[in-house]
């Protein structure tokens, strides 16, 4: 699937937990590369820990975390994320909350057309 962040388009990628090592290497379920443009997410009955869970529960974690990637891709792709340590308490900061106030309308877009809500 490709989904488009603010005019740049992103990949989202499933993969088996031993298909990528990034999942063992950090202990993340998923992750979001900036630089490759793609989101890429474990399927949680392969996840360690996870191989007994319902698909349902699997289901609802996966879609979980395509949002939670996908406001990184946001973050990437508004210039935020390089600037988050600058600011103490920063999800009190007023620009942080304009930002989610304005974005968040286009991130909800993105989300029902990736069929994570």
């Amino acid at each position: 699937m490709t989904l488009n962040v603010l005019g740049t388009d992103y990949t989202v990628t499933v993969k088996k937990y031993t298909e990528d090592k990034y999942f063992a290497k950090n202990d993340a379920a998923g992750y979001c590369s900036g630089s490759e443009k793609e989101i890429v997410l474990c399927e949680m009955t392969t996840y360690k820990g996870w191989e007994d869970e319902t698909k349902e529960s699997c289901d609802a974690q996966q879609r979980l975390m395509l949002r939670h990637e996908i406001v990184h891709a946001y973050l990437n792709e508004s210039g935020l994320s390089c600037n988050t340590n600058d600011v103490s308490a920063w999800a009190r900061n007023e620009e942080m909350v304009d930002w989610f106030a304005i974005q968040g309308p286009k991130i909800f877009k993105t989300w029902k057309e990736a069929g994570a809500l």
